[in-house]
Formats: structure tokens, C-alpha cells, sequence
């Protein structure tokens, strides 16, 4: 048994093939290193002055027609990304508009990173979501009658990758027990399967028949009912970038990165443990609880220290992302909570 990203045993799989990875692989290179796409740190962040026009360019192409939504009121409790004591500020747009994971329109060319260009033929309307499975009343949004249906607020998040980069974003958005609460989960549902679209012709990433695609992730009922569970629309004042996960996509800020699914047309309510995209595809790099930990190392790198891709200030890896207080609860082998009784 090994223990991977949580206090939760977990059983090992078989290594998969290094190509499957080598994509991370190079990144964390790059940070081990100081640079990552060949640009240096000093002063700036990952991402140096010839990439910055794209930058500007990329933080303009959206193409959502929910503009006049925003901005939305923030939730105080979220007003800035500071967690534990320390300060973290906001990464600029012009950053993360740019630095995108979002293996559905990698090419195979160039770094995993830079896909903004091509996710810009995502179609974001018509965009359905659906909530079905183990629930009372199964749910069927179209992508404005949820937004119009929902409180919308903003909140600023740390988000913490896998690959030990980490940055401090404005999301828009809402709870994601608001949404599950009005399927009326049975008492009989443990867990979410959250599915992402599928759509070959237009994420090229998706040709790859080596992914086990739809993108897939899932929650416990007991995780998803947690305040901090947040399904985004929005980021910086606007509707969400096509190439950070528009129209909607997951926030889970205690968790690595890869749990925050992107473009979601499907939840599920489920009795079964979801298995997970990244846990598909190499279960003993990337396990189905994903809690960011720096006392348990990934296989092939040290968790104890992050890089802030703005910045590029190295720092220490907060347990459970600096959110422990907020989530420690959840992972308590004690914990005896009824779905029926998490979101009424």
C-alpha cells in the first residue's frame, strides 16, 4: 500500500508508460531549474517579455456572451488569497491566460502549456449541464439558465499543481453544494463523477486515443458538500478564459490541481468511487484524493516546496494548501456523514 497525496492508503498500480508524464516532467525541470518555456525568472515570473503580447492578446479571447454578468460582489471571507498568515497575491492575467494545463487541445507540439490558441475553437454555446444519477430530482441547465439561476460571488483562490507550480486567481462563480442541493442527493450516493466534454473535432488533444477521454474526476459527498467547493464561471472580473475551462469548471483549492476538472457538461451522483483521468491513466503518480501534502513526495519529485508562476518566489508547501482548517475534518477516519444529509 502507499499512501499517495492524503492520509488515505491507497493501492498502487503499475507505473505507466513514461509518455504519458513527460509533459510534467519537463515542466518541473523547469522549475527545478528556474525557467520553464525558456524564460527566466528574475523579475517577472515564468514568462519572459517576448511572450507577453501573446499574453495581452490571449487575455481578450473569450467569446462567452454572459459578459454583462460581471463583475459579480465578492464574498468577503474570500477577498484575497492570503491563507495561514502569509500574503499571496493575485497572478496577473497576462500570466495565467497563457499557462494553461489542458491536455484536451495539446497538440504535441511545443509545451503542454501553451494551448490558448487552439482552445479558442471551443464553442461555448449551446452548453448543457447535467446533474443525474443517485438524486431525487435529476437536473438539465442550459449554461445561461444556470448562471441566471445561481448566486454568482467571487472568490480568490491559491491553486496548487501537482507539478509544484502554484498561483492566486479571482474566481467567479458558486458553491458547488448550492447546485447539488437542488438534485436532492438519495442517502444511498458516497461520491460525484464530474465529466468534462468531449469534442475531437474541435480539442484536438482529444484525437490522442492513448487518453482515456472524457476527462473525469471525482468527489466524496462529504468533499463536495464543503463551503469551499466552487463551480466557476468567472475569473478577473469576466467570464472565464475558453483555455482556463469555460464555460464551467471545478475550484478546489486544497486539492492539486488536476482535480479541478474543466469544461463540465456532466455530474453524477454515484455509490462508486469515480475512477479518475490522471488516476486512469497512472494511479500510483496521481490517486483519487489529490490533497496537496508536502510531507508525501510524488515518485519522481519532493512536495515540500512551490514555485508561484507570477513571481517566481519559492516558498513552502502548506498542508491542504494553507485551507487545512477549513478540510482536515474530511480525511478524520471518524467521519460518519449521511449524503442525505449534506446538502438539505
Amino acid at each position: 500500500m502507499a499512501r499517495l497525496f492524503s492520509g488515505k492508503s491507497i493501492k498502487e498500480a503499475d507505473v505507466t508508460d513514461e509518455k504519458f508524464v513527460l509533459n510534467r516532467r519537463q515542466i518541473v525541470r523547469g522549475l527545478a531549474g528556474g525557467a520553464v518555456l525558456g524564460s527566466g525568472l528574475a523579475g517577472g515570473g515564468f514568462f519572459g517579455r517576448g511572450l507577453i503580447s501573446s499574453a495581452s492578446a490571449a487575455s481578450g479571447l473569450s467569446g462567452d456572451p454572459s459578459a454583462a454578468l460581471y463583475p459579480v460582489p465578492s464574498n468577503a471571507a474570500f477577498a484575497s488569497g492570503d491563507v495561514a498568515g502569509r500574503r499571496y497575491p493575485i497572478t496577473s492575467k497576462s500570466v495565467t491566460s497563457i499557462f494553461n494545463n489542458y491536455y484536451e487541445f495539446y497538440s504535441g507540439r511545443g509545451t503542454s502549456k501553451s494551448i490558448w490558441e487552439q482552445a479558442q475553437a471551443l464553442p461555448l454555446r449551446p452548453w448543457r449541464l447535467e446533474v443525474v444519477g443517485m438524486v431525487e430530482k435529476p437536473l438539465t441547465f442550459e449554461i445561461d439558465d444556470l448562471l441566471a439561476a445561481m448566486p454568482l460571488e467571487e472568490r480568490i483562490y491559491r491553486h496548487r499543481c501537482v507539478e509544484t507550480w502554484a498561483m492566486t486567481v479571482p474566481w467567479s462563480g458558486f458553491p458547488l453544494a448550492a447546485l447539488i442541493k437542488r438534485a436532492a442527493p438519495l442517502s444511498s450516493a458516497k461520491y460525484l463523477k464530474f465529466e468534462s466534454f468531449k469534442n475531437p473535432e474541435v480539442a484536438i488533444g482529444q484525437q490522442e486515443a492513448r487518453y482515456p477521454w472524457p476527462y473525469v474526476e471525482g468527489l466524496t459527498v462529504q468533499e463536495a458538500a464543503n463551503d469551499l467547493a466552487f463551480m466557476v464561471t468567472g475569473a478577473y472580473g469576466k467570464p472565464l478564459l475558453k483555455q482556463m475551462g469555460a464555460p464551467l469548471r471545478l475550484a478546489l483549492p486544497w486539492k492539486y490541481g488536476f482535480k479541478s476538472a474543466k469544461g463540465l457538461v456532466r455530474i453524477t451522483l454515484t455509490d462508486r468511487q469515480p475512477e479518475s483521468f490522471w488516476e486512469r491513466l497512472n494511479r500510483r503518480e496521481y490517486g483519487f484524493w489529490a490533497n496537496v501534502n508536502p510531507e508525501i513526495a510524488h515518485p519522481r519529485w519532493s512536495q515540500a516546496n512551490e514555485q508561484d508562476i507570477g513571481t517566481g518566489e519559492k516558498r513552502p508547501t502548506l498542508p491542504y494548501n494553507g485551507y487545512g482548517e477549513q478540510v482536515a475534518h474530511l480525511y478524520s477516519d471518524k467521519l460518519e456523514q449521511l449524503g442525505d444529509r449534506l446538502f438539505r
